[in-house]
């Protein structure tokens, strides 16, 4: 067998596809690294495996180019008029629904004061890497990689920052070591305030997506953040109405608490998309309370969560193609 031949199957063994231009001779082997989206432990761990590997199969020497793909993610903003309508638990079950069909999708916590996704993400306690002043996003729930102020400070701790230290703090977690990431999905925290401000200026969302609860006060807020991305000249991607619908598990009657229908008639009149309803389950905060979103399930409630992504999916194809 050929001295390239018998090399190259053992740098496939240890690195897949992320190595190339594999050349040998008298011994002196050379090849090319992908590394994109690897940590600096992952990196130097395929390095050494391949010398290893390499040198005991005779080469005399051997030299590995590292190179890694930029990507620049497209960002899509989850936003709400106010809080408490479910924002950042549809930020969480969109990012794991796409990713379970297929994308490569991250997710950023941006709620710097309040950040929760270390929780609905099964995450409490972690802790990201860095490497070259930027972070590496740590693995969630679904194999979705995310980041959050949530990591960065003590459980419990207040976060009293002014405008510009928080949206310092928001560009340390976009601008980040995403590697394959295409898509992210940016959790913004309720209002149109400093952080969305920074958001729209300095990182410019593919697009945004509002979510609201079907009764009128929710729905006044909610025309607010769709003013505030109009203005700023982000396409509003869709309308989402959480808490729609109650389903009594011990009669199975379905009572509106909230009402019915105020987002879907809202998008109508707006001419907005409008992307779907989740209901008001007790499920949905058990497991989210858990670390394990519904979206990972099976059953009707995962339906929702993956018929809202399909559409978001297609919107983000439909405006933007995937980044070389």
């Amino acid at each position: 067998m050929a001295e390239n031949d018998v090399f190259s199957d053992l740098v496939a063994g240890v690195a897949g596809r992320r190595a190339s231009a594999l050349k040998a001779s008298d011994g002196a082997v050379s090849l090319m690294l992908d590394v994109s989206g690897l940590t600096a432990a992952n990196r130097d761990l395929i390095e050494a495996d391949l010398r290893t590997a390499l040198t005991t199969a005779g080469a005399k020497s051997v030299r590995i180019m590292m190179t890694a793909e930029r990507i620049t993610p497209r960002l899509i903003a989850v936003a709400s008029g106010k809080g408490g309508v479910g924002k950042s638990t549809l930020s969480a079950n969109l990012a794991v629904a796409m990713a379970r069909s297929g994308r490569a999708v991250g997710l950023v916590d941006a709620d710097i004061y309040g950040p929760s996704q270390t929780q609905l993400m099964g995450a409490d306690g972690s802790k990201p890497e860095a490497a070259d002043k930027k972070m590496f996003p740590v693995m969630g729930a679904g194999g979705v990689p995310f980041l959050s102020m949530g990591q960065l400070v003590n459980p419990g701790q207040a976060v009293a920052w002014r405008g510009p230290m928080a949206g310092n703090a928001l560009s340390q977690l976009v601008d980040a070591h995403w590697g394959d990431v295409r898509d992210i999905i940016v959790d913004l925290p309720p209002g149109t305030g400093d952080i969305q401000l920074s958001m729209v200026q300095k990182h410019k969302p593919l697009g945004a997506i509002i979510i609201s609860t079907p009764q009128d006060l929710a729905l006044i807020d909610a025309m607010r953040a769709i003013s505030f991305f109009d203005t700023a000249k982000i396409p509003i991607i869709g309308l989402v109405e959480n808490m729609a619908g109650y389903l009594c598990p011990n009669c199975g009657d379905v009572s509106n608490p909230f009402g019915h229908g105020g987002a879907e008639a809202a998008a109508a009149e707006l001419n907005i998309l409008f992307l779907g309803r989740i209901p008001l389950d007790i499920s949905i905060r058990l497991a989210s309370d858990a670390g394990e979103p519904p979206a990972l399930g099976d059953g009707w409630i995962s339906d929702s969560f993956a018929a809202i992504a399909q559409q978001v999916s297609d919107w983000i194809d439909k405006h933007q193609a995937a980044p070389a």
